[in-house]
């Protein structure tokens, strides 16, 4: 899966409404009361300018994860990668988006997809930074 960087997030005055109750996925709840509220994006997805960044992804090899080709995901490059997260890394002359694994064996870059295989890093890992977010598109427009 490559990973195309679409740029930087800046603060945003726009709020969106927000129904601030869980709403059920399988059977809905007749007695369900909810409050309206107003939601800033910023808040949405933790916003900490200049350090997040937004990132277009392609490809199928992270399904497994919810990660579709074309994608945008949220990535903070102030966080430090650690074993699960997912990240955005500098492998091979490219940008690519995998699940960070460390075990004794070593350091491995894992693709969601068993389709795909895992990337064991042998050189230093240069990991550009660390998807908070996915934006995902449900409906087209």
């Amino acid at each position: 899966m490559r990973a195309t960087i679409l740029g930087q997030l800046g603060p945003s005055s726009t709020f969106l409404k927000f129904v601030d109750t869980r709403v059920p996925a399988g059977f809905p709840s007749p007695a369900a009361d909810y409050e309206e509220v107003t939601l800033s994006i910023d808040e949405l997805v933790d916003l900490r300018t200049p350090h997040v960044y937004l990132v277009r992804v392609e490809g199928p090899s992270m399904v497994g994860a919810g990660i579709y080709d074309g994608d945008v995901l949220v990535v903070n490059r102030a966080l430090e990668a650690r074993a699960g997260h997912i990240v955005v890394a500098y492998v091979d002359g490219g940008m690519t988006v995998k699940r960070l694994q460390v075990s004794q064996e070593g350091v491995w870059l894992q693709a969601e997809n068993p389709d795909y295989r895992a990337i064991r890093v042998t050189e230093s890992l240069h990991v550009w930074g660390v998807a908070t977010h996915n934006l995902h598109q449900l409906c087209s427009r």
